[in-house]
């Protein structure tokens, strides 16, 4: 087989292979979900706080313990005054008796059992840990929400990244063009040499360009690669086109209330504040008396030698009851770690009004850029198509002489960047409606997934295939 066969052979091939599928947003969601290190941090650290609950619990269950000695000891003991009485003895009254072990070997065991049963500290304490568990949950949900969030922004950065990219090859392409045209003109005598320099000048600032714009694209595949976990040359990223983007969008007015009683961030502050009080009221609870019901048991064994001869000593016990205790005096530690808690709790309540304050600022953003973020695509619509007309009529008079080169260079140059900026609206408003959503605590899976199938509907568009992205 001929070399020219099988290089026709390969090219066959190639243009058999199937498209490459444009990564989704929620496919990208999905994978960022098992390899995003700060959603893994996140992740554990639910978990974590989720056994706070069962520790809540615990205080209130019984607990027993188990002790157990052995070691050498020496004991003497003197007892005065004692009445004796044995069988065929009778009764003897002060009657002494004096015990004596050296060194000798001793073992002991206890088992004790507690089981609370009023206590003001134990229940500030359990309400405690039952708070920072639903703080453990809030914290969770506002992780999941950030990384969806984060995800987006990536994902857009990447895709207008990309797309800048392709811009700016297509104009590099006409650029070259234009200065292989000029530089023949000039060969010709049909222009002068300022025009050749103008677009040497032009094909040098547009080269640069690219270069930057490749470098740019690497660094933020790689940044949503290790997101990911996706190979960053193999990203195809869906681009908005006109009909990805929602015009309508409920009143301010319902955005503000939603934030105000399901904002992740103000939930949590609000769970800070609970726990803070709770921990102010343990401290108050520590002056207060507590009851358990306590059983003991337990042996003592010594045995050895002594001053009179060879002993030991058995003692067993055995008891049920209840316990009271009363704080009388800690040297005004209480005081102190409660007047520390009470301080710490107002400055909790004030960071949750600081929240509150950001959290209604942050949404009235989002909001008027959604609002005015429609309008400025309608704009910058109408804005390309005059550009590109304007490009049309300008190719068309340069053609004729009645436009130079510089001319002709300007408004390829702004026919671009009105491009490049309706894709960049087109991409911000998608993701002020993604934060919106998570300021109001209501950015999940289905919102990923309308924003999905909608890039996929305009990708899909006649025109298209001008947005396919090459990595």
């Amino acid at each position: 087989m001929s070399s020219q066969s099988i290089v026709l052979l390969l090219v066959a091939g190639v243009l058999l292979l199937p498209a490459a599928r444009a990564t989704s947003l929620v496919e990208a969601w999905r994978a960022a979900q098992e390899h995003d290190l700060e959603y893994a941090a996140a992740r554990d650290a639910h978990e974590a706080g989720q056994a706070r609950r069962a520790q809540g619990s615990a205080l209130w269950r019984p607990s027993v313990s188990l002790t157990g000695t052995a070691g050498r000891m020496s004991s003497n003991t003197e007892t005065n005054g004692a009445q004796f009485f044995a069988p065929g003895f009778g009764q003897s009254n002060n009657v002494a008796f004096n015990t004596s072990v050296n060194d000798g070997n001793t073992e002991s065991w206890a088992v004790t059992a507690r089981q609370p049963l009023i206590s003001r500290e134990r229940l500030a304490q359990s309400r405690q840990l039952d708070l920072s568990a639903d703080l453990a949950e809030l914290q969770w949900r506002e992780a999941r929400q950030s990384l969806m969030l984060r995800m987006a922004e990536r994902y857009f950065d990447v895709a207008l990244a990309g797309e800048s990219l392709r811009v700016l090859r297509e104009q590099q392409a006409a650029v070259e063009r234009a200065l292989a045209e000029v530089q023949e003109r000039f060969r010709l005598g049909d222009i002068p040499i300022t025009d050749t320099h103008e677009a040497t000048a032009r094909a040098q600032a547009i080269k640069a360009q690219v270069l930057a714009a490749e470098t740019d694209l690497q660094l933020k595949q790689i940044a949503i690669s290790d997101m990911t976990g996706l190979p960053p040359q193999s990203l195809q990223l869906q681009i908005p086109g006109p009909g990805s983007v929602e015009a309508e969008v409920a009143a301010l007015g319902h955005w503000l209330d939603e934030a105000a009683t399901s904002n992740p961030s103000l939930r949590m502050q609000a769970a800070n504040v609970a726990v803070a009080q709770q921990e102010a009221a343990k401290f108050r609870a520590t002056a207060s008396p507590s009851l358990d019901l306590v059983a003991k048991a337990g042996r003592d064994h010594l045995s050895g030698s002594g001053d009179f001869g060879p002993a030991s000593n058995t003692a067993s016990s055995g008891m049920i009851g209840v316990q009271l205790t009363v704080p009388l005096f800690t040297g005004g530690y209480r005081s102190a770690k409660l007047e520390e808690a009470l301080g710490l709790a107002d400055k909790a309540k004030d960071e949750e009004a600081r929240t509150r304050q950001q959290v209604a600022l942050r949404t009235r953003a989002a909001w008027l850029g959604l609002t005015v973020g429609a309008n400025r695509v309608a704009a910058l619509s109408a804005a390309l198509q005059a550009s590109r007309a304007r490009l049309d009529a300008t190719r068309l008079g340069q053609q004729v002489g009645d436009r130079t080169t510089l001319d002709l260079l300007n408004a390829e140059n702004d026919a671009a960047s009105a491009e490049l900026n309706l894709v960049q609206a087109r991409m911000g408003l998608i993701t002020e409606r993604l934060r919106l959503a998570a300021l109001a605590g209501a950015l999940d899976e289905d919102q990923l997934q309308a924003v999905s199938i909608a890039l996929q509907s305009s990708s899909e568009g006649p025109g298209a295939e001008a947005h396919q992205q090459q990595p």
